[in-house]
């Protein structure tokens, strides 16, 4: 037992020091690309090794003739490296002047010779970018120390990717939050929409985060990752390399789509539709299209357009046309979505609510973004409040909560990691989706109750009757103050004693105050 808390405490350690490594490359090269330069390389030492775990294993099966064919790679869901792909190759001339071009020629081989990356890796930044030769090869030795393959239960590498893109979407400001969401938000989404089996869908994936989590999910709670096939679609043509690079990290199957693109245009999953959809949207996107555009499509069918200056609703709408008949969506945006009337999307937001999508609504705590302090919260949306079986739980059903919608306020949970950061731990993830639950009628540890400043069940009736306003504190009201036992009349002798004690001090201040300024010649 005693070996476990070194361990962690040594690939933190690792994890930090790999980071200031690789953060001596600032400077010579923009924050927004030395990203790529770093996971990059991980992905290279990554994929090397478990090339050369797989050769081994194949020599050690007396198979050694097949060492050098692809098809006894792929069996195993390891990508085969030409020699002048692999690490060691890479490691054995990380001090030359050609080592850029070395390694751009390494990650275009890697690609080419397997189908499942294509597009997925850089294409010639090393040699555009023109770093420094001596910070190069150092951060080639940091990274040379991860052993990936040792320990497959701490998925060394996989922290390791997730410390990096935490850290550059700390770095980097408002940019970062495109391709990161906080792990803990990731967290809360996936333990209450529990994605266990069926279609995963993001519009807006990002690194991929979103599924990462999914598949964890999946796997803390002994379920099949064969179980859940997984969507999703990206703009930015370097945060699509980044999803599919964490994908195969992590060897997790996904379908991104044949290219990065702009979901509301050039839609990747045109028929697709979805058991389970989470994203983090980008927050007021303005100008996401001109007036003329789009103003007939059918996602938006039976609603109002969205207007052109935020694409919220237009976000919101889309993932409601891509959920399947009993789906359900669990998603971030900017807390204004719950009360905007702004060109028509207040008339949008009484479509969904009268509609009986809204499942649940919950108020985060600020401070959770690395990149942005706008406030945000989650919506829940679900196709079918009916009584039904959950997918992947045999012994539970939901109840019927038609016309029902819960509301959350947890903007006072969440404890500082820092300064400038806070998370939701734990328990604070395990107490909201136990609340959930236990009001959908899974719960097996209690059944739901009402608790003021935290939580209500609220009916349509009710949301109508606040404008249809969806902020959990218009209907959470404040919690109960406990009752200390001391009577009313005691209290007001107590609390009237203590002013005029304070009155009094203030008085005499007064005086010292008006006895220096007279010594100082500005008397009345």
């Amino acid at each position: 037992m005693a070996r476990t808390p070194a361990a962690k405490k040594s690939t933190k350690s690792f994890e930090q020091t790999l980071w200031d490594t690789a953060d001596k490359l600032r400077g010579t090269v923009e924050s927004s690309e030395y990203k790529h330069v770093v996971l990059s390389l991980i992905f290279l030492k990554f994929v090397s090794d478990k090339f050369e775990e797989r050769k081994q294993e194949l020599i050690d099966e007396g198979q050694g003739d097949y060492v050098g064919m692809v098809e006894f790679y792929a069996m195993k869901n390891v990508f085969y490296l030409p020699e002048e792909a692999r690490w060691s190759h890479i490691q054995k001339h990380a001090k030359q002047d050609d080592i850029a071009l070395k390694i751009d020629t390494a990650l275009s081989t890697v690609e080419k010779t397997n189908k499942s990356l294509r597009g997925a890796l850089p294409d010639n930044y090393f040699s555009r970018l023109g770093i420094d030769v001596s910070k190069l090869a150092a951060l080639i030795d940091s990274i040379d120390n991860i052993d990936t393959v040792e320990d497959r239960e701490q998925d060394v590498v996989g922290r390791v990717y997730e410390y990096f893109l935490g850290k550059f979407a700390a770095t980097e400001g408002k940019g970062g939050g495109e391709f990161y969401t906080p792990k803990c938000v990731v967290n809360l989404i996936a333990e209450m929409i529990e994605p266990y089996q069926g279609k995963i869908y993001d519009p807006c994936c990002g690194s991929g985060g979103m599924f990462v989590q999914s598949v964890k999910f999946v796997e803390s709670h002994q379920g099949n990752q064969k179980d859940i096939s997984i969507y999703g679609q990206e703009y930015t043509a370097t945060t699509y390399k980044l999803a599919k690079m964490n994908l195969a990290i992590r060897g997790i199957a996904g379908n991104l789509g044949e290219v990065p693109a702009d979901s509301f245009f050039k839609d990747q999953h045109p028929d697709l539709k979805a058991d389970f959809i989470m994203a983090n949207p980008p927050f007021n996107l303005d100008q996401w299209r001109t007036a003329d555009e789009l103003t007939d499509d059918p996602r938006w069918a039976g609603y109002e357009v969205p207007p052109v200056g935020n694409a919220n609703y237009a976000w919101i709408l889309h993932m409601i046309s891509k959920l399947s008949e009993h789906g359900t969506a669990g998603f971030v945006m900017a807390n204004g979505s719950m009360s905007t009337n702004t060109k028509g999307e207040g008339a949008i937001r009484q479509k969904i609510i009268e509609n009986d999508l809204v499942d649940c609504m919950i108020a985060l705590p600020g401070q959770l973004f690395y990149t942005t302090q706008i406030p945000v919260c989650l919506w829940f949306l679900t196709k079918n409040k009916q009584a039904q079986t959950i997918p992947g739980h045999n012994d539970s059903n939901h109840r019927n909560r038609q016309g029902e919608t819960l509301f959350i306020d947890a903007r006072n949970m969440g404890s500082m990691t820092s300064r400038i950061h806070k998370e939701l731990t734990a328990d604070d993830i395990a107490h909201i989706a136990r609340t959930y639950h236990a009001w959908r009628g899974e719960a097996k540890d209690g059944d739901y109750e009402d608790v003021p400043g935290y939580c209500k069940s609220v009916t349509r009736d009710d949301i109508q009757a606040n404008d249809y306003v969806l902020t959990p504190g218009r209907y959470v009201g404040a919690a109960e103050i406990e009752d200390d036992g001391i009577p009313f009349e005691e209290k007001m002798k107590d609390l009237t004693q203590t002013l005029y004690r304070q009155m009094a001090a203030g008085d005499k201040l007064d005086a010292v105050i008006r006895e220096n300024l007279e010594g100082l010649g500005y008397g009345e």
